[in-house]
């Protein structure tokens, strides 16, 4: 989309100036990953990848992960709130889908879709590999996965994980050694957005 466009331009700007300079403005070693669908590689298409370091360092190579893909929605993917509840028959006995993911959103699995607990074990590994980095890593992914990953780092207890705020268009940075609390910064780019109805993971 044009609002998409606009802000691939400016994360690739932002990735330059800030995810790839340390405090004093010099060019460090960094890692760029995404997810393996189409608008998450769009997002980075952007972001340059000069050879750095003596030709020992390609900065911000893109490293596609499926773990890091939006959490499934099965039978409803793609679909709106108002889609779904016309899908669904008016049954007194029976909660509808709807009901059954706001009683229990973290372990309410879409018809042939995911859970978020099916989400925290495909993450886990990456979260791992993420912890034995020293360069900084940035992740373009997708609200539900982001939400997994902010709540590990930000030591969130998992059952809230799902009602964690990812805002649009902004970047998250989280700094952390491995010891002390996870601190973070906002960084909002923009474009604004008109809102959607689309089914929220």
């Amino acid at each position: 989309s044009e609002y998409g466009e606009q802000y691939a331009m400016k994360l690739a700007r932002f990735a330059e100036q800030t995810v790839c300079k340390d405090e004093n403005g010099q060019e460090i070693p960094a890692r760029l990953w995404t997810s393996s669908l189409q608008r998450t590689i769009k997002t980075s298409e952007h972001i340059k990848h000069p050879v750095i370091c003596n030709g020992t360092w390609h900065q911000m190579a893109n490293r596609v992960y499926r773990n890091l893909d939006e959490i499934f929605a099965g039978e409803y993917e793609g679909m709106t709130y108002e889609e779904i509840a016309k899908l669904e028959p008016l049954v007194s006995n029976r909660p509808r889908e709807s009901e059954l993911r706001s009683m229990d959103k973290i372990g309410y699995r879409y018809p042939r879709g995911e859970s978020y607990f099916d989400l925290i074990a495909r993450l886990d590994p990456l979260v791992h590999e993420l912890e034995s980095y020293q360069e900084p890593v940035l992740i373009i992914s997708h609200q539900a996965t982001l939400r997994i990953i902010y709540s590990y780092f930000m030591d969130i207890d998992r059952e809230l994980a799902p009602k964690q705020e990812i805002p649009l268009h902004t970047v998250i940075k989280m700094t952390y050694d491995g010891w002390m609390r996870c601190t973070k910064e906002e960084f909002y780019l923009g474009p604004d957005v008109p809102s959607t109805s689309l089914l929220t993971p």
